[in-house]
């Protein structure tokens, strides 16, 4: 058994049944919401933005597997403190590392919907997108 695999497992069942900044926040900046309809996770997130568009506070609500939801938790502790402009360039690859264990295929959209769910909120804050994607299936 790899030691650093299994301490990875622990914190994402911890984050999973103790989510961190699970909620609302009282007057978001924007709040966005999207779902992977292939196996239903959900996430709604609510993003605090500062004048120069740092983020000052996040809350997470949703529903769905261990993986999606312990990102979420995981993601909400990261976004604290960096702008939209950090958080348009994230990838897949930062939040697998978030997660720190290898990920099946199938789950990859589970570990990545929180992190493109805050994206497409902030591009839609920004006017960036002009439509409000709040689903996966064309990722």
């Amino acid at each position: 058994m790899d030691l650093g695999s299994d301490i990875y497992r622990q914190q994402i069942l911890d984050h999973y049944r103790n989510p961190r900044n699970y909620g609302s926040l009282e007057s978001p900046t924007f709040t966005h919401g999207g779902e992977n309809s292939m196996c239903g996770d959900s996430i709604e997130i609510d993003i605090e933005v500062d004048e120069n568009e740092v983020i000052q506070s996040v809350a997470f609500r949703g529903d769905g597997c261990a993986i999606s939801q312990a990102s979420a938790s995981m993601l909400t502790e990261e976004l604290v403190g960096i702008n939209l402009d950090e958080l348009e360039t994230m990838d897949r690859d930062d939040v697998l590392d978030l997660l720190g264990v290898e990920i099946s295929p199938m789950r990859i959209k589970c570990a990545v919907l929180a992190e493109k769910v805050a994206q497409d909120g902030a591009a839609i804050y920004r006017g960036d997108l002009d439509i409000d994607r709040t689903s996966l299936e064309d990722e």
